[in-house]
């Protein structure tokens, strides 16, 4: 029976990487989305039709915690429980200090941290009776030791992700496996818009590899997590950054 994998923030940037390569690897994927309906729905059709899983699409807020529920129970009825969740859903709100207020900073934690959270805690009884599961959140580079005060909320949402990923993997033990994965420049639309080319360079001057990373590698890495080959790879903060210092 193939297994169903849920990923949030599914249908663009590093979730689309995701769920391409889940697919492709033989998996049922839920794209969920919130803004993204016509890109989620062009590709569940896409993927569909090039591969022999089923792949659904949902729109929900992950920070409405009755929604989530109402999405997994949706998942269940139509495809079984969810044995796999993918938490990268997350905004990002970049600002001048001067510019900053505490409600972008409360709704980048509702949605990068108690999103987790709440998507967590609706599929826990479903792994947990069948005794298996994994689940990977997707932090950064940014929650560990780069920092960037123009996106404080978010490099603090993220260092609770991974709080967050370590207090999940002893609730789940010992059937569930519980990573975070930390990518740092990673080359999507929505990670290099808005910078100016000086700064790109910059940046790109601090990584050993000399590029920022490409979506797919990241997906390469989910797949691994998830597969039977990473089954003792449990608790861990795994970075994909290219080998980036500095900030």
């Amino acid at each position: 029976m193939r297994k169903i994998a849920l990923v949030t923030g599914g249908a663009k940037g590093i979730g689309e990487a995701i769920v391409r390569e889940l697919a492709a690897n033989g998996y049922d994927v839920v794209i969920n989305y919130l803004t993204s309906k016509e890109k989620a729905e062009n590709l569940a059709k896409e993927l569909a039709e090039n591969y022999p899983v089923n792949i659904l699409t949902y729109q929900c807020d992950v920070s409405d915690e009755n929604k989530v529920k109402e999405m997994v129970t949706y998942i269940s009825e139509k495809l079984g429980t969810v044995d796999i969740l993918i938490n990268n859903a997350a905004i990002d709100i970049s600002s001048m200090w001067h510019e900053k207020n505490a409600e972008d900073f409360k709704r980048t934690l509702d949605v990068n941290v108690i999103g987790a959270y709440n998507l967590a805690h609706a599929v826990y009884r479903g792994m947990i009776d069948k005794k298996w599961g994994r689940i990977i959140n997707i932090a950064s580079t940014n929650g560990i030791n780069t920092y960037y005060p123009m996106c404080l909320e978010y490099d603090a949402s993220k260092a609770a992700l991974i709080s967050l990923t370590h207090n999940l993997a002893m609730q789940f033990a010992p059937y569930v496996n519980v990573n975070a994965i930390a990518p740092g420049f990673i080359g999507t639309e929505s990670e290099l818009d808005g910078y100016d080319e000086e700064f790109l360079k910059s940046e790109q001057e601090k990584i050993l590899l000399g590029r920022y990373g490409n979506p797919e590698e990241v997906a390469h890495l989910v797949k691994f997590l998830v597969s039977d080959e990473a089954s003792y790879i449990n608790n861990s903060v795994i970075r994909i950054d290219g080998g980036q210092y500095g900030a």
